[in-house]
C-alpha cells in the first residue's frame, strides 16, 4: 500500500508539473490580449487628437491667409487711391498750364506758331501772286508811239492753241496706254529715290482707282471722292501730276486752291514730300503755285493759256463751293467731302 501511495504521490506532482506551464501560459495570453486592446485605444486616441490638431492649424492656416489677402487688398487699395489722387493732381496741373499758356504771352505764341508753320510756307507764294497781278495791271505808256512813214505789212503767226487733252478711251489711245502704264508701275514698283516730280511714295490700289477714274471716267474733269484726310488727297493728287508731267514736261503748271494758309502749307509739304520737288519749284513762273481764293486762281489760269502751257487746277476738300469760272478749263480735279450728297457741293 505503501508503494502504490507513493506511486500515486508521484504521478499527481507530475501532473501538476504538466499543467503549471500551461497555466502561465494561459496568462501570459490574457496579459498580451490586454495589452493589445490598450495600445488600440492609445493608437485611437492619438489619431483622434492628430485629426483635431490638423483641423485646427488648417483653420489657423486659412485664417491667416485670408487675413493676409485682406491686408493685401487694403495696400493695393490705399496704392491705388494714391495714384489716382496723382493723377488727378497732375490732370489740375495740365489744365493750369495750358489755361496759363492760352492765357499768357508765350502759350500765346505757341499755339500761333501752329498755324504760321503753314503761313511761312505760303507767304513767299502769295507775294509772288501780287507781283504777277501788278504785272497784269495795263498802265499807260508815258512815251508816244512814233509813227512809221511805211509801214511793211505783217503776217500774223499762226495761232497755235493750247493743249486740251482728253483721256477717254475712244480718244488719245496712246496718252491713255502710258497713263495705265504710269500708274501700274507706281503701284507695283514704287521708287523712293526717282527723279522730281516722279511719285516716290506707296501707291495702293485704292489710290490707283482714284486716279483712273479721274483720267478715264471723267476724262480729266470733275470730282472724286476724298480719301479721307488730305495727306491720302494729296497722294492722288501727286499721282496724277506725276503722269500729266510724264506727258506735258515743264508745260504743265498745277494750281491749288484750299482756304486757308494752314492747308496750303499742308499740300506744299506734301507734294515736296511725294513728288520729290523744292520749294524753288513753288511760285507763279514755276510749275506749283498756291491760292487761297478762287479769283485769283482764275487770273493765273487764264493767264497760263495765255502762254499756251497747260494749267492743272486741284481744289481742296474744304471747299464746299467751286466757282463756275473754273469749269472752263481743260483740267481740273476736286475731292468732294461727301460724294453721296451732291446737294452738300454746289457750284
Amino acid at each position: 500500500m505503501t508503494v502504490d501511495k507513493q506511486k500515486r504521490t508521484i504521478h499527481e506532482q507530475a501532473l501538476l508539473k504538466t499543467e503549471k506551464p500551461n497555466l502561465e501560459n494561459n496568462l501570459d495570453l490574457d496579459e498580451l490580449k490586454a495589452e493589445k486592446a490598450r495600445l488600440e485605444q492609445e493608437i485611437k486616441t492619438l489619431e483622434a487628437e492628430k485629426q483635431k490638431r490638423i483641423a485646427a492649424e488648417a483653420t489657423e492656416t486659412k485664417t491667416a491667409l485670408a487675413k493676409m489677402v485682406q491686408d493685401s487688398l487694403k495696400e493695393l487699395e490705399e496704392k491705388r487711391q494714391n495714384l489716382q489722387q496723382s493723377v488727378e493732381q497732375l490732370e489740375r496741373r495740365r489744365d493750369r498750364a495750358e489755361q496759363e499758356m492760352r492765357t499768357t504771352f508765350a502759350g500765346v505764341s505757341q499755339e500761333l506758331a501752329v498755324r504760321l508753320q503753314g503761313f511761312k510756307d505760303y507767304l513767299v507764294g502769295s507775294l509772288q501772286d501780287l507781283a504777277v497781278a501788278a504785272e497784269q495791271l495795263d498802265l499807260p505808256s508815258m512815251e508816244e508811239p512814233v509813227a512809221e512813214a511805211n509801214p511793211l505789212p505783217t503776217t500774223p503767226p499762226p495761232e497755235t492753241k493750247a493743249a486740251s487733252p482728253q483721256f477717254t478711251q475712244q480718244e488719245w489711245q496712246e496718252e491713255s496706254k502710258q497713263i495705265r502704264t504710269l500708274l501700274d508701275q507706281y503701284r507695283a514698283f514704287p521708287d523712293y529715290y526717282g527723279p522730281p516730280w516722279q511719285l516716290r511714295r506707296t501707291f495702293e490700289p485704292i489710290h490707283a482707282d482714284r486716279a483712273q477714274e479721274w483720267f478715264f471716267s471723267l476724262a480729266g474733269r470733275g470730282a472724286i471722292p476724298t480719301m479721307g484726310s488730305r495727306l491720302q488727297n494729296i497722294l492722288v493728287a501727286s499721282a496724277i501730276i506725276s503722269v500729266l508731267y510724264d506727258i506735258y514736261g515743264e508745260q504743265l503748271r498745277t494750281l491749288v486752291l484750299a482756304d486757308s494758309p494752314e492747308r496750303l502749307g499742308e499740300w506744299r509739304r506734301g507734294l515736296q514730300d511725294c513728288l520729290g520737288i523744292s520749294r524753288s519749284d513753288f511760285g507763279p513762273n514755276r510749275g506749283v503755285v498756291l491760292f487761297e481764293s478762287p479769283e485769283s486762281l482764275i487770273q493765273r489760269a487764264n493767264r497760263i493759256m495765255e502762254n499756251e502751257d497747260l494749267p492743272l487746277i486741284i481744289i481742296d476738300q474744304s471747299e464746299n463751293e467751286v466757282d463756275l469760272s473754273l469749269l472752263q478749263f481743260p483740267l481740273w480735279l476736286a475731292f468732294a467731302k461727301d460724294f453721296q450728297k451732291t446737294e452738300g457741293y454746289s457750284f
